[in-house]
Formats: structure tokens, C-alpha cells, sequence
């Protein structure tokens, strides 16, 4: 089984498009099997008395103009532990990426990543927050995945 944590700021926009969009395509593939995909947030400001904020309503919109459902998902927060149970941690950007070292402490068994690090443009997942532009998150999301089960496919499968 392939383990794989995506992990944003909040937990309520990019990371928890990336589970569902990742989700979806390890099922149509047939490998729902080999997978346990989840997403997480660094920060703690979804999170109050305990209990993660739903995701964000306009990332829930855009789920489901492509017909996916998040229900049920609420921001939860990494923990070292994380670190052990999962095989990829792939980061939404460069503050996520820094941020889930701070937790772990170090990468040593190399499983932190960016997710369009598996794309021919790496760099940063486009922030929806602060533009408001779902479809550039989505279509960034949409890329990285693909380009990370094609990449596990032949690496790991």
C-alpha cells in the first residue's frame, strides 16, 4: 500500500483538492487498492477546540463541477507521527514544504516533496485564498497529480 499525505496551509483549499483529484484518478485506474490518500495543515488556524474547519466552499464548488464530493473532510493537523505512516508528503509550496520539516524535524528517508515537482514546471501550487482563481489551483492540482501516479506507477507499482 502506497501512502501519500498532501499537505497545504489550511487543509481547506489545495490539499484537500489534491486527496480528492488523486482519489478519483487511482480509482479509475483500478487502484484504489494500493493507495490510503489523505490530506493535512501545517498551521493550526482551521482548526478550533479540536475540530477542523470543513473545506473551503468555493474548493468544495470546483470539486464538484468535476464531480467529486469532499464530504465529511475537515482540516486536521500534521504530527511527526505523520512522518513514519506515510510514504510521499508531498507539500502544496515552499512554506508547506519548510513547515513540514519543522515538524519532523528531518527528511531523512527523502519523503517530502512539492507536488509539481512531478510536472515539467515545478514550483508552487497556485494559492486560491488570495486570488480567488480556482481553476489555475485546479488545473496546477490536476497536473501534479497525474504526473505523481504516473511516476509512482512506474516507480512503485
Amino acid at each position: 500500500m502506497i501512502k501519500v499525505l498532501f499537505v497545504c496551509h489550511g487543509n481547506i483549499c489545495r490539499s484537500p483538492i489534491a486527496e480528492f483529484v488523486m482519489k478519483d484518478l487511482v480509482r479509475k485506474e483500478g487502484l484504489s487498492d494500493c493507495f490510503e490518500i489523505a490530506s493535512a495543515v501545517t498551521s493550526s488556524e482551521e482548526i478550533w477546540n479540536g475540530v477542523g474547519n470543513p473545506v473551503y466552499p468555493p474548493a468544495r464548488r470546483i470539486l464538484a463541477q468535476h464531480g467529486l464530493s469532499c464530504s465529511g473532510k475537515r482540516a486536521r493537523q500534521i504530527t511527526k507521527a505523520d512522518y513514519q505512516r506515510y510514504d510521499y508528503l508531498i507539500g502544496m509550496d515552499q512554506m508547506n514544504y519548510r513547515n513540514m520539516l519543522r515538524v519532523f524535524g528531518k527528511d531523512t528517508e527523502g519523503k517530502v516533496s512539492l507536488l509539481m515537482d512531478y510536472t515539467d514546471r515545478p514550483g508552487n501550487v497556485a494559492d486560491p485564498w488570495y486570488t480567488d482563481d480556482f481553476e489555475t489551483t485546479w488545473t496546477d492540482v490536476m497536473e501534479g497529480c497525474r504526473g505523481l501516479l504516473a511516476w509512482l506507477k512506474q516507480n512503485k507499482l
